[in-house]
Order: structure tokens, then sequence, then C-alpha cells
């Protein structure tokens, strides 16, 4: 039986999250093949993790048109395009829906561990291109198995690596050995388990963003009901706290955005928190079940019970080691892309649509697409992931014209994260067309780096 020829081959793509999903099904729309290979047991297993987080965004600006097309039949409608779903709903409603369409199509507990041109590794240059592609995957059950693919997309996303405390980009001293008393998501407070770790107790929360924000509402929600419980709040940031510091608040023209702020806000008047400035961690000691946070300039904190850093993520490059990918040096994203997105200069709203002419890679055939495209840049939208996908599917089925033009009309005012707010679907009502990141707060913080007033 003679071998399929390479454009017989799957495309395979890499995780079965919103952007993920779609790429598949702009590859049924175009007559291809995709095979979707899932770490986790279901479709959008980051954005469970996330579950209990509200968008900023509308149903109406995280679905994709080609995979409601392939939803439509099936009787699947749109949940109300003015309402604004947690992450949870968006999951139950539109992901999980959309896999199920997709049925054989995806693969659940596929670990990818390696890439590379068959028979090539980075090195080698002869008849690379004319190669198809090995996918190394690990099942559930501890299986090892290679795969051929004409095409990778990988939408496996940041979620998996979380920055760390230190200032320097790497684990602060002592960190892992903290491990027990440090958390890297926004906690979910509902939980009554969760919510025992933190109440009555001293939490230090490191980060400068709309996560840093969530925690600190939730936990000041916490100290009203917990005496004893308190938030010491860690900037980076030099400057002072003002009003900058909180956001655009009620002039932010995403009024949850702002009012998440506000709540931050409001947590350090009213005495739940206590914020620290210039603060760059550089080592966090033990001493019984006390932590102590101590920065590069010396200075040492109180001690606390718990830490949790919300200090960005990052893409994980270990499994794409033998394929040959061109990546800025500062965002590890596309180098094409990269000036596009860089959050020293753009919002979520100022970053033009792209699709596969920015995503090439000096190794044809890879592509990374949603948050990976992204690198460490916190302004990725749904709707660019959506743009994104459809391209490169236009372009692997050879219509170059299509893969190249542009589709997409951003908003002015980019959405980045979730609003925070699990129990008030109100508090994300916005009479302006935002956009919607692809993930909430927790996914969306970077490092202290400065944005503009749409920023994320």
């Amino acid at each position: 039986m003679n071998a399929p020829t390479t454009g017989q081959l799957p495309v395979v793509v890499i995780g079965a999250g919103p952007v993920g999903l779609a790429a598949a099904a702009h590859l049924v729309e175009r007559g291809l093949e995709p095979l979707v290979l899932e770490a986790g047991p279901s479709a959008g297993s980051a954005v469970r993790d996330w579950a209990h987080v509200r968008l900023f965004s509308s149903w109406a600006e995280i679905t994709d048109p080609a995979a409601e097309k392939l939803l439509a039949p099936t009787g699947w409608t749109r949940p109300d395009g003015a309402a604004y779903p947690t992450g949870g709903d968006w999951a139950e409603h539109y992901l999980q829906p959309l896999a199920d369409i997709l049925g054989d199509r995806v693969r659940y507990g596929a670990t990818v561990t390696g890439v590379a041109r068959a028979g090539r590794d980075r090195l080698v240059d002869a008849d690379r291109d004319e190669q198809p592609f090995t996918v190394h995957i690990r099942t559930a059950d501890g299986r090892e198995e290679r795969l051929t693919a004409r095409a990778v997309i990988d939408a496996s996303g940041t979620w998996a690596v979380p920055g760390p405390m230190g200032a320097d980009g790497l684990p602060a001293l002592g960190e892992r050995s903290a491990a027990d008393q440090t958390s890297y998501r926004v906690p979910d407070l509902r939980d009554p388990a969760v919510r025992a770790r933190y109440a009555g107790k001293r939490t230090a929360v490191i980060g400068s963003g709309a996560s840093a924000f969530t925690a600190l509402a939730h936990l000041a929600d916490l100290a009203e009901d917990e005496p004893g419980t308190h938030t010491v709040w860690v900037l980076r940031r030099r400057r002072g706290i003002s009003a900058n510091t909180y956001g655009g608040g009620e002039a932010d023209q995403l009024p949850a955005r702002g009012a998440l702020g506000l709540r931050a806000k409001a947590a350090v008047e009213a005495g739940h928190a206590g914020a620290v400035t210039g603060f760059r961690t550089q080592a966090v000691e033990r001493a019984g079940d006390k932590l102590t946070l101590v920065a590069e300039d010396g200075r040492r904190l109180d001690p606390v019970d718990e830490i949790i850093v919300l200090t960005g993520f990052r893409p994980d490059l270990s499994f794409l080691s033998e394929v040959r990918l061109g990546l800025d040096e500062r965002l590890q994203a596309p180098t094409a892309l990269a000036p596009l997105i860089d959050p020293n200069v753009h919002s979520c709203g100022t970053v033009y649509p792209h699709g596969v002419n920015e995503l090439s890679h000096p190794e044809q055939g890879v592509y990374l697409v949603g948050m990976k495209s992204y690198g460490r840049a916190p302004t990725f939208l749904a709707m660019t992931g959506y743009e994104q996908v459809r391209s490169i599917a236009a372009a692997i089925a050879g219509d170059r014209e299509a893969a190249e033009r542009v589709e997409l009309t951003l908003p002015e005012t980019g959405v980045c994260g979730g609003a925070g707010l699990y129990d008030d679907p109100a508090a994300a009502q916005s009479t302006d067309s935002g956009g919607c990141c692809a993930a909430p707060a927790t996914l969306q913080i970077g490092t202290g780096a400065p944005t503009t007033s749409g920023g994320c």
C-alpha cells in the first residue's frame, strides 16, 4: 500500500481552545482534514481553569464565523450576543459543542512532546521542505505515538507557563520551596477549600494589571466576612500609587474594566490591602509557615501566609526545538508580528489585523497562533486569533488571495481579559463595541510594562 502524499495528510492543530477549534472549523470549510490534539480531557481545558471569571466581551465577540456555520446544522444557536459569559459558559455552551461536532477530529489526552520534519533535525537542509512533519505525542495512559502531518498549527496558548515572582524573569530564590503556599492564578473564593486557604490570612499579591485588581477585589470581599484577612499588593513599578495605577476608572471606555480597577482602589482605601511600589522580588524566605519577600534593594516585607503571583504568561517552545522558528528576541513572537503587538506601543484595539504573512516562519508549514503567537505580549484578542486561522487555512488550501485579504475590522477599543466579577453580569455591560481577549485577566497580565489608555 502506498504511503499518503503530503497533501493527503491531516493538518495537526495543537490545542482545543477557542483559536485551535476555530482553526479546525476553517480547515473543514476549506475541505482540509484537521486533527486537533488536546492535552486535557475536554475542549477548552485551560478556559475551564478560569471558569469563575466573567469576560469583558460579549458572546457576539467570542465566536468564530466558520465555527458557527459548522454548528448550525446541529440546531446550535449562539447565546444572547449582548450577554457576557464566564469562562465556564464559554467552554460549556460553545467550545465543547464545537469539539463534539468535529468528532474524531479532536483527540483528548494527547500531549505534544515534539514536532520535526520527517527524518530531518533542524540542522539538515536536504529536501527539507518536501518532507511532512512528524508530531510526537504522549497519551493520557503514558503511551508514545508519532503522527504525520502536512502542516502544524500550534494554538496551545501560554496558560501552562506562568511568569515567576523573580523580577529578573527567573524564579526568585526560594520560590520553588515555597510552592505549597504560592499560587499563579486568581483564586476562586467561591470554592470552600480555596476560601479557607486565604480567610483570616495575610496574602501578598504580586502584579500590576487586571489579574491583580481581580485578586485584590475578591480578597477585599473576603476580608469583609473574615476578620484578619489582609493583602499586601506588591508592584515592581517605581512610581508611587496614583489614579493611573488602577487603570482608567470611570473614564475607561469599557466600564467593566474601569469598575474592576475602582474595586481594587476601594480595597486599598478601605485598608483591606496595602501597596508597596518599586519592589523587585529577589528571594522568598521561609520561617516555619511564614514567608518573607526580599527585594533586590534589600527591603524585606512583613511575613505573609500566602503569595499570589500574577506576572504574566509565556509560550512553551520546548517541543518546537527541531523546527526553524523566526521569533523576536524580546516578545518571543513571530518576527514580522512583534512590531505590531509590542505592548510598549500597542493596546488590544490598536493591533493591526494580520494573517499568514506575519505568522510564517523559516520552517514552512508551521504556525503559532492565538495567545501563543503573541509570546509574552498581553494584547491578544480572540477576534484577531480567528482572523489568523482563517488566513492560514486559506494559505494551506492554496488560496493565496484569500489568505492575504483582511476580513476583520477591529474595534477602536480592545477588551482585555475578564471582568473578574463572577456574580455581576450587569457590570460587564458596555455601550462601546469592544473586542475580546481570548482569556480572562489572569491570562492577560504582563509584568508591569506600560500600555496605552486602551491597553490590557
